[in-house]
């Protein structure tokens, strides 16, 4: 018990630092908003004083005339060329003042998470793609929403970000990926300024909603106008003789009809090519503007020296060819301003006659296209992977108590490998409880064969046990930090069925719907007993009882000893006593169980939770004291 006090209070002193850090952090960039602010202001006024001079300077011009004498002409002009520069440096100023205001809200942020302030902590809007992705298992372990696990690792910002960390939640690794995984997590998690910069960039990425698709596949597509040269060489030759053309025609040095051919053909043509032009130009306006906006992110990788090996292959992503991405998607944004010359009405008409202007651009998008395309989707997934390994960092370095699993093929040196088939676990908790609340426990799941009965009074901390082994495999496959002291798990595939509803619309009962969750479980431990890569790991709470004790017995014991028969290892709790001695599961079953605490002194009864777990059977039963507790006892029972 004192090795278990002690631990708490170096961990709530290291959490302390922790918070002390991010408080330091933003009283120092509130600090600098502060004086830019300032700054911003005073630079307005001045704006406004030189601009007020310099129509004084105007005025008295135009009433003497412009014959006035020089110094107020170049007192206006001076008064222009420093308003100007003004204005260059006064958006400076905001773009720092900017830039420290949101530095200053990231550290916010970072200390609700650390308190778990959910209500006022942003949460960034799970990816589309992860619809019908992870099953049950979502919203039994809170996986996304307000919250969750994704609200708690919630600074990867943009599109690709959100969709990395998705996917890794969702999708657990191969162990030696989760290896490359911890490293990179660590080495960044160490680098609080990179992980800071690269959300301050990414961040207006989540406001902009850029969705690159359609982009992405034009850029990986054929060119259309390499495949027509003679249509380039035209514009090119076009453009280089219409406009000699018409100044010759107007001084008579050659017929109008030769001069006016040129723009008459130019125009012909664009209008041919209307339709096709059209339709290019939109696949690249799809997403070309967003696409372009990722600039200031990718432009930190480049900047960032690694020393991991999977944070320099990521970099490695962005930096190698001709060219860094990020000067790749500016040189791709200049372009879309030349693009936008098609919607300026009588000004494009004009330059499409002259120089077919559209295959113009069209030939530099192209170019683009035949020299950065094959590229740009790897620059996001680089991306994406930072982020994410910079959100499950963010996570380390706000724990340090936390520990990184050991995997059951690598063994840590000079010590036995684990029981490849067992989960343990010392002091687990729930990561998404706050420090001073959640009270860790030792936890032991397997060898297959046997599974964990988790018995104990309503209230007592049974469902939080199984939740907490869930989301916790689900941080150490997705390659993060455990709520741990100590960690050490197989390759598993995860089956749930914490939260069972039945469903009015479809028309099933919520008996129904817990069978229909349970054949789930079961399809997943036969798959996995076939694959052999992975075993099921099934974590039941209070399963079937949507009927009767008696047949809730019999397909209870049916159900877990298939599982068991499967190879899987799992985690089951229940008020019902009576399954730690059933006939078949009594040789495999170990029984666990949570206590409560009753007070009967003071004002009137109450009840305590301790919430550590001990061996064997539950000896004691509460909800009969809970209706005495919301007075619902036997004076209720007497009035009836």
């Amino acid at each position: 018990m004192m090795d278990r006090v002690d631990r708490s209070e170096v961990a709530h002193d290291q959490l302390a630092g922790v918070a002390e850090r991010y408080r330091h952090r933003r009283r120092r960039f509130a600090g600098e908003e502060r004086a830019l602010r300032q700054r911003s202001r005073s630079l307005s006024y001045l704006r406004l004083a030189l601009f007020l001079a310099m129509v004084v300077c105007l005025g008295v011009i135009l009433v003497r005339g412009f014959g006035a004498q020089r110094i107020w002409l170049a007192s206006a002009a001076l008064f222009f060329v420093t308003f100007a520069l003004l204005v260059r440096l006064h958006r400076r100023v905001e773009q720092r003042r900017s830039r420290f205001a949101s530095l200053e809200t990231i550290n916010a942020d970072a200390l609700l998470r650390l308190q778990r302030g959910w209500d006022d902590l942003p949460l960034p809007t799970a990816p589309l793609q992860i619809d019908g992705l992870g099953g049950a298992m979502v919203r039994d372990l809170d996986l996304f929403g307000r919250g969750s696990l994704f609200h708690l690792l919630g600074t990867a910002w943009s599109p690709p970000g959100r969709a990395t960390l998705a996917a890794w939640l969702l999708r657990p690794a191969r162990c030696a990926e989760i290896e490359r995984r911890q490293s990179a997590v660590a080495a960044v998690a160490e680098n609080l300024d990179f992980r800071q910069e690269l959300e301050l960039r990414c961040r207006p990425l989540a406001e902009a909603e850029p969705d690159p698709e359609p982009f992405l596949a034009w850029a990986e597509d054929e060119p259309w106008l390499a495949g027509h040269p003679v249509l380039l060489w035209w514009a090119r030759g076009s453009a280089l003789l219409t406009l000699p053309l018409l100044v010759a025609g107007i001084f008579g040095q050659v017929p109008w009809i030769l001069a006016g051919f040129l723009p008459l053909a130019n125009f012909t043509l664009a209008y041919l090519l209307f339709k096709r032009l059209e339709a290019t130009f939109d696949r690249v306006d799809q997403g070309r503007a967003g696409f372009a906006a990722y600039s200031a992110a990718l432009e930190i990788l480049a900047g960032e020296n690694f020393e991991d090996e999977r944070l320099r292959s990521v970099a490695a992503a962005v930096t190698s060819g001709d060219e860094p991405a990020h000067l790749a998607t500016r040189r791709l944004g200049r372009l879309v301003v030349l693009a936008d010359t098609r919607h300026g009405g009588y000004v494009h008409f004009i330059v499409q006659a002259l120089f077919l202007w559209d295959l113009h651009v069209l030939s530099r998008f192209e170019h683009w296209q035949r020299k950065y395309g094959a590229q740009a989707r790897g620059w996001l997934r680089a991306l994406g992977e930072i982020e994410t390994l910079a959100a499950l960092g963010g996570l380390a370095a706000d724990n340090p108590d936390w520990a990184f699993p050991r995997l059951a093929d690598s063994p840590a040196p000079n010590s036995p490998a684990p029981n490849s088939q067992c989960l343990r676990a010392e002091r687990l908790a729930h990561p998404l409880l706050r420090q001073e609340t959640r009270v860790g426990n030792d936890v032991e799941i397997g060898p297959p064969g046997t599974f964990l009965l988790v018995t104990g009074s309503n209230m007592s901390g049974k469902s939080t046990l199984l939740r907490a082994v869930g989301v916790n495999v689900v941080l150490a496959q997705a390659g993060g930090p455990v709520c741990a002291a100590r960690f050490e798990l197989p390759p598993l595939t995860l089956g749930t069925s914490v939260l069972v509803e039945d469903s009015l619309t479809d028309g099933y009962s919520f008996f129904m719907a817990e069978l229909r969750r349970l054949k789930e479980i079961v399809e997943l431990a036969e798959a996995s007993h076939a694959g052999g890569e992975r075993s099921l790991l099934f974590l039941l709470d209070e399963i079937l009882r949507g009927t009767n004790a008696p047949e809730r017995r019999v397909a209870v014991r049916r159900v877990l000893l298939h599982l068991l028969k499967l190879g899987a290892i799992g985690a089951v709790s229940t008020h019902d006593l009576a399954l730690a001695e059933m006939e078949g599961l009594a040789a495999g079953c170990r029984p666990v169980h949570f206590r409560e605490t009753v007070h009967t002194e003071g004002e009137g009864p109450r009840m305590t939770f301790d919430y550590r777990l001990r061996p064997g059977v539950a000896t004691t039963v509460n909800a009969l004291k809970l209706l005495d507790l919301v007075g619902l006892g036997e004076e209720t029972e007497a009035s009836t």
